[in-house]
């Protein structure tokens, strides 16, 4: 059980440690963003990045993430996450191309507020030596997005009539019950292996959502707020039957900032180059939000994943510390078919 001293080394020999000191130095900056997001964000790439689709070990992904929050103050909230991806190797096999396709849904509040996203995607992977480790990756979303109320459950103060709330009275308001946007993203990445190990390896990324700046609003025409994501993460094996694995995220939307970082430990029982099942374990802190731990049981093709948010911020006292806690399920896999990516390219595995 040794590691090569290779594996010690980042790109242009930066020494590991140092890239595992600048990772957590990320862990510095400032919280709160307005879009929908996942503690398991790691199980929903194609929000994080469009360019991150495609960075597995496999032809074929589906990930699902289902999270419930705020039970213990309000209605809950909850949001679930649906993508697929599908890549296949072109040309002389040097580089490919991922398609996917994003399904996102959340329900908020005491009226009901629905949101569905519907988002392809596509992804171009390039490759930048003969050894097919290193790639440039340029991904593009975009789709429709829609959004509905329940205008019964609308409650204003023009239904106060002096003595209480009268709901026979007319709200007074006048806006639309559900209405539907076209929105958009794009992001590059750039991932590459850890010395000779395929097993050792780390991606950065930055992508650009709602550059469209669509219309985002029942009643007044209020523009949705451009967000920058910017990514990054490592994987280095700690001996035969175990590794490492540290992600974070840094977004920035309007004046709103989000910074959520961590990692896991795995350890794979059973045969070290064919498992029979790989156990995680970790936690993940989203700054002055939460802190977030995760168990994880890979069963080869699928995974499944458990995480709860405990709450820290100031609404601790009213959520009494619970936050909420989320469901991933994923499944990854090769076919058998011409285009199969298998024995072709030494994909990194997040």
């Amino acid at each position: 059980m040794r590691i090569k001293k290779s594996t010690y080394y980042l790109l242009f020999g930066i020494p590991m440690k140092w890239c595992f000191l600048l990772f957590f130095i990320l862990l510095a900056v400032a919280p709160k963003a307005q879009d929908l997001h996942f503690s398991q964000f790691y199980e929903a790439p194609l929000l994080r990045n469009p360019a991150l689709a495609g960075l597995f070990e496999g032809d074929v992904r589906a990930q699902l993430v289902y999270r419930n929050q705020w039970g213990s103050v309000t209605t809950p909230y909850q949001t679930g996450s649906l993508n697929g991806e599908y890549k296949f190797a072109i040309g002389r096999g040097d580089d490919f191309v991922t398609a996917g396709l994003q399904v996102l849904w959340d329900k908020a509040g005491s009226v009901a507020l629905n949101t569905t996203h519907l988002l392809p995607a596509v992804n171009y992977h390039k490759s930048m030596n003969a050894d097919k480790n290193r790639y440039v990756s340029i991904g593009f979303i975009g789709g429709l997005v829609s959004r509905s109320l329940d205008r019964s459950k609308v409650t204003t103060n023009n239904q106060y009539d002096g003595f209480g709330y009268n709901g026979s009275l007319p709200d007074g308001e006048t806006f639309a019950t559900n209405y539907s946007y076209f929105d958009a993203g794009v992001g590059m990445s750039y991932n590459s292996s850890l010395g000779d190990s395929k097993d050792n390896n780390f991606f950065v990324g930055l992508a650009y959502h709602h550059f469209n700046r669509p219309i985002n609003s029942f009643y007044q025409k209020l523009q949705h707020l451009p967000k920058w994501v910017a990514s990054g993460g490592v994987r280095t094996t700690m001996g035969d039957f175990s590794y490492l694995t540290l992600n974070a995220d840094f977004s920035m939307q309007g004046p709103f900032k989000e910074l959520i970082g961590g990692a896991m430990y795995s350890y794979k029982f059973g045969d070290y180059a064919v498992p029979d099942y790989i156990v995680h374990v970790g936690g993940y802190l989203r700054w002055e939000d939460a802190i977030i731990p995760v168990v994880k049981l890979d069963y080869h093709p699928f995974s499944i994943g458990f995480s709860y948010d405990m709450n820290i911020s100031q609404l601790r006292t009213s959520s009494q510390g619970r936050g909420g806690f989320e469901l991933s399920l994923s499944y990854i896999g090769f076919l058998n078919t011409n285009g199969s990516t298998k024995d072709i390219l030494r994909c990194p595995r997040f």
